[in-house]
């Protein structure tokens, strides 16, 4: 069966919004549609709610994050930002008490460690693709909680949760050995005399930084670019894939960066993003590897068991 997706659909003017959980891009259509009061025969494209992406490849939606927003079009609908409709005057879009979850209704409220449980729950591998906050959170939840939502036993939750500590770890250690290397770099351009410009330009400077929402990001997003050493690593997945699709002119009015210090930040993302897509791929091909083996193991157990009842 197929894993389902949690996602949120709404309409061009962003005042009906919807939870779906869908297996497919056309599926999301057709429940997005029938939710969000389409005529069944009507022709609807998906984009991105945040940015207008096109979402017509159906590998890529599957590579998106849990919980991303799609805005569903008629034919001749063209995505406008927020402040473009009604000069600003639209109201957002307000959640859907309605989130389905393996056709249960939620309501308000939904803690957002419980999305990321049931994340976790159709597809582990997707650790690999969160945030420092998103683990965090899984982290300090109580593990009987955890276990419950997940439907795994407190101590495999346990393991799960030691799991999620080591990998913080990892990346803060990544961190660490990227500062060490670059303050011996900077050593030794003193040493050298290099160009002295090259050793102003430190990679934390934030002076008069001013946090606001720009191109899509929120305001936690920015503090992280901004203030954070090594922001790749600290970023989800979904974070990374809006750097890099925003592209090294946008982010360099959002950050007020020169080009050469925001290239090397779009390089670093693009570069996590793609180190982790192939963990996860790796991930999926063992376990299809595993489901595979286990399968002819399972057919001779049951060939054997129907042999002794014919003896019998």
């Amino acid at each position: 069966m197929a894993e389902l997706k949690v996602c949120k659909v709404c309409n061009i003017s962003r005042q009906k919004c919807y939870g779906l959980a869908v297996t497919s891009l056309d599926q999301l259509k057709l429940k997005g549609g029938e939710a969000l009061g389409f005529s069944p025969s009507a022709s609807v494209s998906v984009v991105l709610e945040e940015d207008g992406t096109i979402v017509e490849d159906k590998a890529y939606f599957l590579c998106l994050p849990a919980n991303t927003k799609f805005m569903l079009l008629h034919a001749d609908e063209i995505w406008m930002h927020t402040h473009q409709i009604d000069g600003g005057t639209a109201q957002p879009c307000r959640e859907s008490a309605n989130v389905e979850i393996d056709g249960k209704d939620d309501v308000d409220g939904f803690e957002s460690w419980r999305s990321l449980a049931e994340q976790l729950r159709h597809d582990l591998a997707s650790i690999i693709l969160m945030s420092e906050a998103d683990l965090q959170s899984l982290i300090e939840v109580p593990c009987s909680d955890l276990a419950a939502a997940l439907n795994f036993s407190q101590q495999k939750t346990q393991v799960l949760q030691d799991t999620l500590q080591r990998m913080l770890d990892r990346r803060e250690e990544e961190r660490q050995s990227k500062e060490l290397l670059r303050l011996y770099l900077k050593a030794m351009e003193r040493e050298g005399a290099l160009d002295p410009q090259e050793e102003s330009a430190e990679l934390d400077e934030t002076d008069g930084v001013q946090v606001e929402a720009a191109a899509g990001f929120n305001s936690t997003t920015l503090m992280v670019l901004k203030d954070k050493k090594y922001p790749e690593t600290r970023l989800s997945n979904e974070e990374l894939q809006m750097v890099v699709r925003q592209g090294v002119e946008v982010m360099m009015e959002v950050l007020g960066w020169d080009i050469e210090r925001t290239s090397a930040l779009v390089q670093a993302c693009e570069s996590e993003l793609n180190k982790r897509l192939k963990r996860v791929q790796a991930l999926q091909s063992i376990s299809a590897q595993n489901q595979s083996t286990s399968q002819p193991q399972a057919e001779r157990e049951t060939r054997a068991k129907r042999s002794r009842k014919h003896t019998h």
